[in-house]
């Protein structure tokens, strides 16, 4: 079938479509087909063909696991394993291994490879990149549960995208990088509210002037805003990385909006004092209306989407994605 045929007929078909997922499956299309007559270079095509495919396997190896909270784990692969980074990636894996977490990394050698082996096979989750210099992936994850990829862009992706917590150790570039990209997508709401802690070993010193360049450069600079500083915890302590990232859904489940309304779903609900308290100290963010209890909506409803939970509704000011995580934080306390 020519293009433009095809084109008709994503058009014709449109209208008939019943369910939000075959609108999009069609978009997806249409933009596919779109691309290509476009007349785009080759290199174009071949990035476009290769991230859609690296990302369609990424999706159906993480598919069968996605009811099981994962956290991910950065940091060095050039971490030593007697180096006592190594030790402390392997205990916190441990640790959260022993919760039913699974741990993702990317799958290579050192920080990367002790989280895994703390973590073990049935645990483990790695989604490789594929570079000339370093090898494969570590021996410690199952190839039922290994994604290798060749773009850093799709990685960061199935590494961010899965997972619901995030624990960074001393790495190089590319743990920086992957860092300050969870922070920037908290920040600016591209990505759903998670704890993040930058993990050190007692006496190590690598996240320390980390968190002094942000307080004490963009902050006095107004690069960002106080209330910045509570989207990352920094500690030496694995039990206290693990604390943090528990405490964090000790009453905290999910967000979901609804045109410019949030609804936060809860496992407990707030009484009539800490409702009115919540009203006070976050008005701010809250554009011309209050934080009122809620019901499930339509939508939520028909999908069946965790119709037990409580909720709260609020008209959110999307300036205030950090203050998001503040109002977490209370309601979790």
């Amino acid at each position: 079938m020519p293009l433009s045929e095809i084109e008709v007929f994503l058009r014709s078909i449109r209208t008939t479509l019943g369910s939000q997922e075959e609108a999009l499956a069609v978009d997806l299309l249409e933009a596919a087909t779109g691309l290509v007559t476009d007349h785009p270079e080759l290199i174009d095509l071949k990035i476009t063909a290769s991230a859609v495919a690296e990302m369609r396997e990424a999706f159906r190896r993480f598919a069968p696991y996605r009811h099981i909270p994962k956290v991910t784990i950065f940091g060095s692969a050039r971490t030593q394993a007697d180096d006592p980074l190594y030790a402390q990636a392997e205990d916190v894996a441990r640790l959260f291994a022993a919760q039913g977490w699974m741990v993702v990394t990317g799958a290579g050698p050192g920080i990367m490879a002790a989280a895994s082996e703390g973590a073990g096979r049935v645990h483990s989750f790695g989604v490789n990149i594929r570079l000339p210099f370093e090898q494969g992936a570590n021996p410690f994850i199952d190839s039922a549960k290994l994604v290798s990829m060749k773009y850093f862009f799709t990685r960061k992706l199935m590494l961010m995208k899965e997972s619901k917590a995030y624990i960074s150790l001393p790495g190089g570039f590319g743990t920086l990088d992957e860092t300050f990209e969870l922070l920037t997508l908290t920040q600016t709401g591209k990505g759903v509210p998670a704890p993040i802690v930058f993990l050190d070993t007692p006496g190590e010193t690598f996240w320390g002037p980390v968190h002094d360049l942000i307080t004490k450069v963009l902050l006095p600079r107004r690069l960002i805003e106080p209330a910045d500083l509570a989207l990352y915890l920094v500690t030496d302590q694995a039990q206290l990385a693990v604390d943090e990232i528990n405490d964090f859904y000790r009453n905290f489940h999910s967000i979901r909006f609804f045109g410019d309304d949030l609804v936060i779903r809860l496992h407990h609900v707030p009484t009539p004092a800490q409702l009115a308290a919540l009203n006070a100290d976050f008005a701010d963010i809250c554009n011309g209306g209050t934080i009122t209890l809620a019901t499930p909506r339509p939508a939520e409803i028909a999908e069946d989407d965790h119709l037990d939970l409580a909720r709260l509704s609020l008209p959110f000011d999307k300036r205030h994605w950090n203050r998001l995580r503040s109002l977490i934080n209370a309601l979790n306390r």
